[in-house]
């Protein structure tokens, strides 16, 4: 039961959590999302791979570190709970405590159900569903414009009034075409002289590209190998380690067994001290060394490619 509480507390911290030999808990962040007049907060969904079966280190660093015991150790405990899970998934459903629930379907395939109402997102600690209501639009009724009479006397002013304007728009259109054709002739006479202008002076600089760049002869054709650097390195990791002190301790043991070149490579994706018994210039030679290496060394070792 406690190995369930591990996976929960670790899907709080990282992205993916690997049971090995039984599968990985997977997340997904996703954004605030509308649904139905509902404003959801952004969480991390989790998923189920069951391809996912080869130990990382991370939920044996942390058994060990919880439980004060060795790698190995916490290795072997991970292995007993994976076998008490898969008895349990014969008869029934394997749930895991505000996690999901796993099933084995008709084709003897893991199916994960994941619990709705934990958020494993804790930047969204705090946040809750808001909803919010309805608006309805209003439609407004514009009225209808009332038909006013007119009686004949004010029809005849006005028909008066719009002829003595209309004449006077009629001269000063004509007045106003006369002036914007002068000053159209104008501007074409300036656009033309400036067309021949810079006519000219390209001609000018086609001369003097032709006079200054003419090469008779070819000069040789160069030909570089340039040759790809492989700079890619194979290391076999002996184990990945939450404190940097357990790191060490791995280091000072592999030095006892006679793996001189033991040392600490960095950290992973999840913060984790990773120590390698040696390196390797290709994967097929690591793959030769490995089998000796699990057999006197560290029977959990995997191959990294960095």
């Amino acid at each position: 039961m406690m190995m369930r509480s591990y996976i929960k507390e670790l899907l709080y911290r990282y992205d993916c959590v690997i049971v090995p030999n039984f599968g990985g808990f997977v997340t997904n962040t996703t954004t605030t999302q509308l649904v139905d007049g509902v404003f959801y907060p952004p969480t991390k969904k989790i998923s189920f791979n069951a391809q996912l079966q080869q130990n990382d280190g991370l939920l044996a660093n942390e058994v060990a570190s919880i439980l004060n015991i060795s790698f190995e150790e916490a290795v072997a405990k991970i292995s007993e709970a994976v076998t008490e899970w898969k008895t349990a998934l014969k008869v029934g459903a394997l749930e895991i405590n505000e996690v999901g629930t796993l099933v084995l379907n008709e084709e003897d395939q893991l199916v994960f159900k994941p619990e709705s109402t934990t958020n494993f997102l804790t930047s969204s600690f705090g946040f809750s569903s808001v909803s919010y209501p309805v608006i309805e639009k209003e439609e407004k009724v514009i009225p209808l414009p009332t038909v006013t009479s007119f009686d004949e006397e004010q029809i005849t002013e006005e028909e008066q009034t719009t002829k003595k304007s209309f004449r006077i728009t009629k001269y000063a259109a004509a007045a106003a075409i006369l002036l914007a054709g002068a000053a159209a002739i104008q501007q074409f006479t300036n656009k033309n002289n400036r067309t021949n202008l810079v006519a000219e002076q390209n001609l000018v600089e086609e001369k003097i590209q032709k006079a200054t760049f003419v090469i008779d002869d070819k000069l040789p054709t160069i030909n570089l190998d340039i040759t790809k650097e492989n700079k890619e390195t194979v290391f076999i990791i002996a184990g990945a380690f939450q404190l940097e002190k357990n790191a060490k301790k791995k280091i000072v043991e592999l030095k006892q067994k006679g793996y001189s070149d033991a040392k600490i490579i960095g950290k992973n994706q999840w913060g984790l001290t990773q120590v390698s018994v040696a390196s390797y210039p290709s994967k097929e030679v690591a793959k030769q060394a490995i089998e000796t290496i699990r057999e006197k060394a560290s029977k959990d070792a995997w191959i990294l490619i960095k």
